[in-house]
């Protein structure tokens, strides 16, 4: 891992006693990011300005035995989009901006849910299971799915401007499965390429505005990860799991999990199932949730969100000064 000059760095319990005002508990749902969110540089400023980070770091690269912080500081852009990589990163990341905000703003989850992978940082953030463990299972999981790209030829499209209703029966006619269900008018096929090209070729007649091929390895969320989902299962009955408090939604069935064996079997059954995002998201809201903390990089579930629920709000982090942004924000608001 490169090394930065600890002298340079603040320490977080003496920023936040010394330019933070305490504010009351902020209650706010926390959403976390799946594959694809993950660039190059991640993580890198916060290691550099907090040591707690740079510790966390340090100890996901000794749990993996593998410099995964170089990989997500220094890439290249094709090694660290690799399934085996991109998950564990995207896991480390997202709790790496949640240690900084906690520290810079008492924030009390009402809830917490991810796409993809990102429900296992969701699992993570809560305590459902522990940082090391989740951190092994996740980059497990990763590998799994990669070696399944790898055994098949698979293909994903993103339909835009069309119904659930006619994105199944598109996918049924293709013989390929719907992946994603991730807003109004955003729904993500899955399946081999032939089926994922005879769908995009009949996307226009089955009522979609536009249908477009994603830059993917490999047919997630699909039939075509079976091998990843029943290798992956007996590693998910060796995680020990003590559900908190705070309810986390699974993808597969758009709910929050009740038990132990239910999150077992909800992280197993999403490898193969859809992501069912919108109507997660939907049920939160309908249940009076308004703020949402996205952690990761980029905005993408903030964009989903807006197609959701336009009288949502949520704040995007993903560095040092996005980070600072949501803390003064959430200051504001307090």
């Amino acid at each position: 891992m490169k090394t930065i000059g600890r002298e340079s760095r603040f320490c977080l319990y003496c920023l936040s006693a010394r330019a933070i005002v305490r504010l009351r508990n902020m209650k706010a749902v926390l959403l976390f990011p799946g594959q694809g969110a993950q660039k190059v540089g991640m993580g890198h400023d916060l290691c550099e300005k907090y040591p707690e980070v740079l510790e966390l770091f340090e100890r996901a690269d000794a749990v993996l035995g593998f410099p995964l912080s170089k990989i997500m500081f220094e890439g290249p852009e094709e090694e660290l989009t690799r399934t085996c990589y991109c998950q564990p990163a995207l896991y480390l990341h997202g709790l790496a901006c949640l240690k900084v905000l906690r520290a810079l703003s008492p924030i009390e989850p009402s809830a917490a849910a991810g796409l993809s992978l990102g429900e296992f940082t969701a699992h993570a953030a809560v305590g459902s299971f522990g940082f090391d463990e989740g951190l092994r299972i996740v980059q497990k999981r990763g590998a799994l799915m990669e070696e399944a790209c790898h055994a098949t030829e698979g293909a994903m499209a993103a339909m835009i401007g069309g119904s659930d209703k006619a994105a199944a029966a598109l996918a049924a006619e293709c013989g390929v499965d719907v992946a994603n269900y991730n807003c109004p008018g955003q729904i993500v096929l899955s399946g081999t390429k032939d089926g994922i090209d005879k769908a995009v070729a009949g996307a226009k007649q089955a009522g979609f505005k536009l249908a477009k091929k994603l830059n993917v390895a490999g047919a997630y969320h699909s039939r075509l990860m079976k091998t990843a989902q029943e290798q992956l299962i007996p590693e998910l009955e060796k995680l020990e799991i003590h559900l908190a408090d705070v309810p986390v939604y699974c993808n597969y069935e758009a709910r929050a999990v009740t038990d132990a064996d239910d999150v077992r079997r909800m992280l197993s059954a999403q490898v193969c199932g859809s992501v069912r995002w919108a109507a997660s998201m939907k049920d939160l809201t309908d249940k009076g949730e308004r703020l949402f903390l996205e952690l990761g990089p980029g905005k993408t579930l903030a964009g989903m969100m807006s197609r959701i629920c336009k009288e949502a709000t949520v704040i995007s982090m993903e560095d040092v000064p996005s980070i600072l942004a949501a803390a003064e924000t959430l200051r504001n608001m307090s």
